[in-house]
């Protein structure tokens, strides 16, 4: 990474953060948080990164869930990762149903772009910790370095094999390895 005091890094939600359900996360008391999560949160916190959430939510896309309830689901994942001293400086969501995407949901860049722009960090200073095709794709287009966890879809997708337009891209057993990496405590 370079040697600019703005850095960021991009999590996904489910599956990186959480427990990714196979019936998705409808409601706050559903959202579960995935071992060493909240610790791998707060080491990037104490490290002076810019932490934020980028996730899909095609359930409201879908009419699953509303708003509302996404907002009260986000407030639940704050509440959780405060009890480890975790913090995220924003959650940028897409609730575009998935087949009618715009420019913000993953795997295209728009959401990315809009915080690296928000938080004025260079893509270069900016990592993309997820467990999907998506979030890699995301990454790409947005000129960020590329982190796959096990967790979640990550040990399906990296078997399902990663493109190699997507590469570099180092894995990691978990959001907590992949913090380790990033602050330069471990391998890729």
């Amino acid at each position: 990474m370079g040697n600019s005091v703005n850095r960021l890094v991009f999590l996904g939600r489910d599956g990186v953060l959480n427990v990714d359900r196979s019936d998705s996360v409808k409601s706050p008391d559903e959202l579960v948080l995935l071992p060493g999560a909240a610790a791998a949160v707060a080491r990037l916190n104490a490290a002076r990164w810019t932490v934020v959430v980028a996730t899909n939510q095609g359930l409201v896309g879908r009419g699953v869930i509303s708003v509302e309830r996404l907002d009260l689901i986000h407030v639940r994942l704050r509440e959780l990762l405060a009890r480890e001293g975790g913090r995220l400086d924003e959650i940028v969501v897409c609730t575009d149903h998935p087949e009618r995407p715009s420019e913000r949901r993953m795997p295209k860049p728009g959401m990315l772009v809009e915080m690296l722009r928000k938080f004025r960090v260079e893509a270069a200073d900016a990592a993309m910790i997820g467990d999907r095709l998506d979030d890699l794709g995301a990454a790409r287009a947005a000129g960020c370095r590329r982190m796959l966890v096990r967790t979640g879809k990550g040990a399906a997708t990296q078997a399902a094999g990663i493109g190699h337009a997507l590469l570099p891209v180092s894995i990691h057993a978990d959001a907590a390895a992949a913090v380790e990496v990033l602050l330069g405590g471990g391998r890729a």
